[in-house]
């Protein structure tokens, strides 16, 4: 073994975009993180995944508690019991390993299908390789959603409206999430067409589950999904909810630092959607690649930052845009220092990297893990959509 040539591949940075290491990482810490889940027995969310196909073909009640079968509630559209329904018929154990193979191997892909160089998409898998292994061990479906709305952003750029809005729909029944898809509309150049598939999906995905229930059970389950998110919404910045795994957002940040348990969402959520908005001033840029891509970075980024709903998982659809903008630039010592923090307090907050006490007493307690992404979001509408924001190649 040459040690002089494994130093020189670390200190060039060319382990970056090394594809092996970057497969290796994917799926090897993803793999690792299902065997811990085993180990301690954490498959609580899978068993309410599970429960939305056989809730579904029982026809009771999607939203309720149900202590004697799972934890918590299940959030996830009516749509998703036909998702989750091929693992569900399946023993627990192989289930779990499939469905998050299914979850892992489906960013790869959407990452993979980014438009830029392969070493640089190499070096998001790399960088995203940890915040992959948080959400797997969690066993969630935010790596699908991410997944799909970057596919969705790919079949834009391709002119094949039919599959973006399959995907973009595909992710807004499952979880709500998915209807920022919504924002590459402009990005389309058959706007009739994309409109026609959004509703055509539409209405797909709202009558499929009934193959497996019934009309009136899908209907009302419909209602209730709105009505289980309204709660959940409201117990998330609930000043007596002493969760402080929920509510990982900019608002969430401003209520635990300031101590102001009654700062209400629209103070900061009013400001967000204007400072997006204003992305679409440089209409002039709409057919660049390089555009395109930071809108991308933004549609994802705030997703999750500007909502009450987000939990550490929940990240693996933020922190790929913030290792895509990382890429996308020109790599200053300011640039690199902005990223290694974003990566440490972002992606490894939650890790061994940091003490229990940190992670317990201040990270997780004032939702430091939504920071970088606010620093993020910030810095782009400061630099690069008011300057000049395609001076590097990238």
């Amino acid at each position: 073994m040459n040690w002089n040539k494994i130093k020189q591949w670390f200190s060039s940075g060319a382990f970056l975009f090394d594809k092996v290491l970057a497969n290796v990482l994917w799926f090897g810490l993803s793999f690792i993180a299902i065997l811990l889940d085993f180990l301690h027995n954490k498959i609580n969310n899978y068993i309410i995944f599970k429960h939305v196909y056989i809730h579904s073909i029982q026809q009771i009640n999607l939203y309720l508690e149900y202590p004697q079968q799972y934890a918590d509630v299940n959030l996830y559209g009516p749509f998703f019991a036909l998702v989750i329904a091929p693992f569900a018929l399946l023993p627990n154990t192989i289930a779990i390993v499939l469905w998050e193979i299914f979850n892992t191997a489906i960013l790869y892909i959407a990452i993979k299908k980014l438009p830029i160089a392969s070493k640089w998409q190499n070096a998001i898998l790399i960088l995203c390789s940890h915040e992959m292994m948080n959400t797997a061990s969690w066993l969630q479906s935010n790596a699908l959603i991410a997944a799909c709305i970057i596919l969705g952003f790919d079949f834009i750029n391709k002119r094949k409206e039919i599959w973006a809005l399959f995907f973009i729909m595909l992710a807004t029944f499952i979880k709500i999430y998915g209807i920022v898809g919504f924002a590459f509309f402009f990005f389309s150049k058959d706007k009739l067409k994309f409109i026609g598939w959004a509703i055509v999906w539409s209405v797909i995905f709202f009558i499929l589950p009934m193959i497996i229930s019934s009309p009136h059970f899908i209907i009302q389950s419909y209602s209730d999904w709105l009505h289980a998110l309204q709660f959940k919404a409201a117990k998330n910045v609930n000043p007596n909810d002493t969760n402080d795994y929920q509510d990982i957002c900019v608002m969430g940040m401003i209520r635990r630092i300031f101590n102001i348990p009654y700062f209400k969402n629209y103070y900061v959520t009013v400001s967000a959607v204007i400072l997006f908005g204003l992305q679409y001033l440089r209409f002039n840029y709409f057919s660049d690649v390089r555009y395109r891509l930071y809108l991308l970075c933004s549609v994802l980024i705030t997703t999750v930052i500007f909502t009450t709903s987000a939990e550490s998982p929940t990240y693996i659809i933020a922190f790929p845009a913030m290792c895509i903008w990382y890429v996308l630039q020109e790599h200053t010592k300011k640039v690199n220092a902005l990223f290694i923090f974003t990566l440490l307090l972002t992606s490894f907050s939650y890790s061994d990297l940091f003490t229990p006490w940190l992670r317990e007493n201040i990270i997780r307690p004032y939702a430091l893990k939504a920071l970088p992404g606010f620093i993020f979001v910030v810095n782009y509408i400061k630099t690069n959509l008011f300057k000049a924001i395609f001076n590097n190649p990238g």
